[in-house]
């Protein structure tokens, strides 16, 4: 399965598909090889969801196929109604989920269920939100409801756009782009690279690249999604990502590096295209599929096959987790939901969940999966604290 019929399935399932993004997927699914990868990827992205195992792939697909079909002729007799869409992706949902829930009909309920207690809940999903740091040290706030216009460079809601007058610099001024805890965002640098930023994350970048030289920036904390415009582009000018410890060269491509300050791990994922990873001398180059591992304290670095689905499902929507430790997951959902995360008991930490979530959910929805699965007895919010039992 290519990225981009990877992509085409979340948008689906993430409501934001178009009527083209439909044609092209039912028209992708014609095909008997396709259609076997369509069930298999069914069988993997919403059956653990829930942690289950004998939900019947045919007839999820059967429904899925059906609903596609369905929605893609309604997209074309209601094109400037793009909320009506959006019902049939819900009816998916709606549809697993009680597929769901049949398959459960057997199991033994407890009668000493320990209901959540929620009080005065100020957890929220995050949204589209920056600090623009201008070269002379000013801030400028970026969200929805504050679009900027400054020299070469505008905002909307949600994308920062530099114009490309590269020709006309002498030296290098740089700016930066940081994202707090609760935020995503994105900007589109001079030279047309495009690089979307996760929570908490940080990039420091030339306001215009000078032609010919490097095209150098600085991931100073965080995670990090980069769509680069190649180098043949730009006179042969190559493309560096410099991260504390490490250094990525990149032709042409693109990938995901995650960095947070409170981790131990540096991960650079590799979707299109090569790049060279340097550290402490070391050079190594990355395939398609591939992701190079650096242990900051020890210096090690390992390369592994990996889920792409998995790695860069944040871009479009989605946390996809399998076999996550539930401390690990909880650092991710903490920083996307800006709240602190606390252990009533701390083997609760180690708890492993497989689940497909989206970033538009409240937080109480994902916990309930959590407690139904049994990964959780049950928890409390209180204000902005999430406690696990």
């Amino acid at each position: 399965m290519t990225q981009k019929i990877d992509n085409l399935i979340v948008k689906y399932i993430t409501k934001s598909a178009t009527a083209e993004d439909l044609d092209l997927l039912s028209e992708w699914i014609k095909d008997p090889e396709n259609k076997k990868e369509f069930k298999d990827y069914v069988q993997t992205h919403y059956a653990i969801t829930y942690n289950l195992e004998n939900i019947d792939p045919e007839e999820t697909i059967a429904y899925l196929l059906k609903r596609i079909q369905k929605e893609k002729s309604i997209s074309y007799r209601l094109i400037n109604q793009p909320v009506v869409r959006y019902i049939a992706a819900a009816s998916v949902v709606l549809f697993i989920t009680m597929g769901i829930w049949f398959t459960r009909t057997n199991t033994v309920i407890s009668s000493d269920v320990i209901e959540p207690i929620i009080v005065n809940n100020q957890i929220e999903a995050g949204t589209n939100k920056a600090v623009l740091i201008l070269e002379d040290g000013s801030n400028i706030i970026l969200h929805k409801d504050r679009p900027y216009n400054g020299e070469h460079v505008s905002s909307n809601n949600e994308e920062l756009v530099y114009n490309n007058n590269a020709t006309n610099v002498a030296e290098v001024v740089y700016n930066v782009l940081s994202v707090p805890r609760g935020g995503q965002f994105s900007v589109k640098l001079s030279d047309g690279t495009k690089v979307w930023l996760n929570s908490e994350s940080r990039l420091k970048y030339p306001k215009s690249f000078i032609e010919g030289q490097d095209r150098d920036v600085e991931l100073v904390y965080g995670e990090a999604y980069f769509d680069v415009s190649p180098s043949t582009d730009h006179n042969g000018a190559t493309f560096k990502v410099h991260m504390q410890n490490q250094e990525v060269e990149v032709l042409g491509t693109e990938f995901n590096i995650k960095a947070y300050q409170d981790e131990t791990n540096i991960y650079t994922t590799l979707v299109e295209g090569k790049v060279a990873v340097t550290t402490n001398d070391k050079n190594e180059i990355l395939k398609p599929g591939e992701q190079s591992n650096l242990n900051i304290e020890t210096k090690v670095v390992q390369i592994n096959t990996i889920d792409i689905f998995r790695e860069i499902a944040w871009k479009d929507g989605v946390f996809s987790f399998k076999g996550k430790k539930l401390k690990d997951i909880m650092t991710v959902l903490s920083r996307w939901y800006d709240m602190e995360v606390v252990y009533e008991n701390k083997s609760l930490e180690n708890k492993r969940f497989n689940g497909t979530l989206y970033k538009n959910q409240k937080i109480y929805d994902i916990v309930n999966s959590m407690k139904e699965t049994n990964v959780i007895n049950t928890y409390e919010i209180r204000n902005n604290t999430l406690i696990i039992k």
